[in-house]
């Protein structure tokens, strides 16, 4: 009976306490009809039935009250044949405003606690959110800067003036030492981004060797000068950053040409094998993409796409934005499908068993900076409105991981959407890092094929998809079920067909606020953090979700 009355209240438009009421009345009324036609015995339990009844329509009507819709899902969950890598979750730290300095580097000095100058807070929380690999120094900065500045003791360092970012000077304390060991601290795998732009061959020829070669050699042995024996483990080499831009402002002909020449010279060393990255284009130059892919494509493993959620023309503020702003954050977002598709289509022209991956190594929103700050920081906030960004991204990156193999959020700490917010010695964990940690166990998991249709979240005249959602299962099999509801104002219920599991019992966990702007702040760093889910229940056929207004959800069926 409770299925019953569920189904007729979700059917009505209850947007008001007037409509709530006619809606209890006409329920009881098929209450009676459908109590008239039990036996004597039930109709003595009337008064008790009704009452149940009466308070199951306060708790659905109370949820259902801006019910914008219905969607459907189907998900295969015996036909999984493609693996989410686990580098799709990865991050980016550049040398750009307090992302290193105060965010990952203190020094061994500071009071802020530390362990060899990195701070003990930044490298709990990254550790929670198991970050399969950090993307590092840039950026635009890559491509001024020369590592071996950044080697040997420290008050031998030569400084460097940070010309791509506020102007500011380092000292260059925190070099490639220093990111290996933060690498190791976090437990994440190092990815370089090699100078191309202002570099020479020889100058990252030497970098991989300093860093990878294990017998005797000159880079070799002045690494273990520098206090490392042993060569560390590095894959991950971008040859250059924004080639088309502040690395070069090349054109593709002429950076293929250079890419050719650059890949020759890195060499795989002992166990270390070279995974060598591309610059891809950005955004929709899908020319970039078919000039690299037509002359580089047997000597790279990945081509990078960098796309951010951001209006060039008018950036907007982080936090103080209405439901327009809103609106067109997550339509803008939402493109990053269509780019995907379509570079991935040029890509198999050259590529078609998909050897090469679309490496997604900059993506993100990006707003005005918070008010005060230096603009050449790139600071800002990270509210509701950004969760929604990334769980949409990361849901996107699932489901085309048959071409996309790493992606990486700009930027980990202080920078654009970043995770996480430090102050001193304070840090702050954003409504982002929250997403993050929800989605991990997305990570190295068997993507589950799922076809979802349903309601769309309208404004003005225009509209989006109103439900984000991926599924996959891990080794132990379970499954997991991430969705996000676009829409501010309503509740929008997902009806899931499983095909292939029989669940039983789901659990899950909630990401949402009562304001689309609600942040943390160092004064209140909880205002926006998970909760226990409960809107999910199982059904004969698979599942039924109710999903609050602007929410990320993630669900775990066994």
């Amino acid at each position: 009976m409770e299925r019953v009355f569920h189904d007729f209240l979700e059917e009505q438009d209850a947007r008001s306490h007037l409509q709530l009421a006619v809606a209890c009345d006409s329920a009881l009324q098929m209450t009676d009809g459908f109590l008239r036609r039990l036996s004597k015995e039930a109709k003595m339990k009337r008064a008790f039935i009704t009452s149940v009844i009466f308070a199951n329509l306060l708790f659905w009507t109370a949820g259902s009250a801006q019910e914008s819709g219905r969607s459907t899902a189907i998900i295969n969950a015996d036909q999984g044949k493609l693996t989410i890598s686990k580098h799709i979750y990865g991050h980016f730290a550049e040398h750009l405003g307090n992302c290193i300095y105060g965010g990952i580097w203190v020094g061994e000095n500071s009071t802020i606690p530390n362990v060899r100058g990195i701070r003990k807070d930044v490298v709990a929380a990254l550790r929670q959110l198991q970050i399969p690999n950090l993307r590092w120094p840039g950026g635009c900065f890559a491509d001024t800067y020369h590592w071996m500045d950044g080697i040997g003791p420290s008050d031998k360092r030569p400084s460097i003036v940070n010309t791509n970012w506020g102007g500011v000077t380092e000292d260059n304390h925190f070099g490639t030492h220093e990111f290996m060991d933060f690498c190791e601290q976090i437990g994440a795998e190092p990815y370089i981004t090699g100078n191309v732009g202002s570099g020479t061959v020889r100058e990252m020829e030497q970098w991989v060797q300093y860093l990878t070669h294990d017998g005797r050699s000159p880079m070799a042995d002045l690494r273990r000068a520098n206090g490392r024996e042993k060569p560390w483990r590095v894959s991950f080499w971008g040859l250059g950053n924004e080639t088309w831009g502040c690395g070069g402002s090349m054109r593709p002909e002429y950076y293929a040409d250079v890419l050719r020449q650059f890949q020759s010279y890195l060499y795989n060393f002992g166990g270390n094998r070279l995974f060598k990255i591309a610059c891809g284009a950005s955004d929709a130059n899908y020319g970039w993409t078919d000039v690299l892919m037509r002359e580089t494509a047997p000597m790279i493993q990945g081509l990078s796409l960098h796309y951010y959620t951001v209006d060039w023309a008018n950036k907007g503020s982080a936090t103080q934005f209405t439901e327009r702003e809103w609106f067109k954050v997550l339509k803008k977002t939402l493109a990053m499908s269509e780019l995907i598709e379509r570079h991935a289509t040029v890509m198999d022209k050259y590529d078609p068993r998909k050897r090469v991956g679309l490496i997604v190594d900059e993506w993100g929103t990006w707003y005005d900076v918070e008010p005060g700050t230096n603009p050449g920081f790139l600071y800002q906030q990270n509210t509701l409105r950004d969760a929604l960004v990334a769980g949409i991204n990361l849901n996107i990156f699932n489901n085309h991981c048959e071409r996309v193999r790493m992606a990486n959020i700009a930027q980990t700490i202080n920078v654009l959407q970043s995770v996480i917010l430090t102050k001193d010695d304070k840090m702050v964990l954003t409504p982002t890092y929250h997403v993050f940690d929800m989605y991990k166990v997305h990570q190295d998991a068997t993507l589950l094929p799922l076809d979802l249709k349903g309601a769309d979240y309208g404004f003005e005249k225009d509209k989006i998809p109103a439900i984000s959602m991926s599924a996959s299962k891990d080794k132990e099999g379970r499954i997991h079920v991430t969705l996000c509801n676009l829409d501010p104002q309503n509740t929008n219920t997902v009806t899931v067909d499983l095909r292939g599991a029989k669940p039983a019992q789901v659990v899950g966990r909630i990401l949402t606020a009562d304001a689309m702007n609600a942040h943390n702040t160092f004064e209140k760093p909880e205002t926006v953090k998970p909760a226990a889910f409960s809107g999910a229940r199982l059904t004969a056929n698979g599942l039924e979700v109710r999903l609050p207004a602007k929410s990320v959800v993630v669900l775990e069926l066994q």
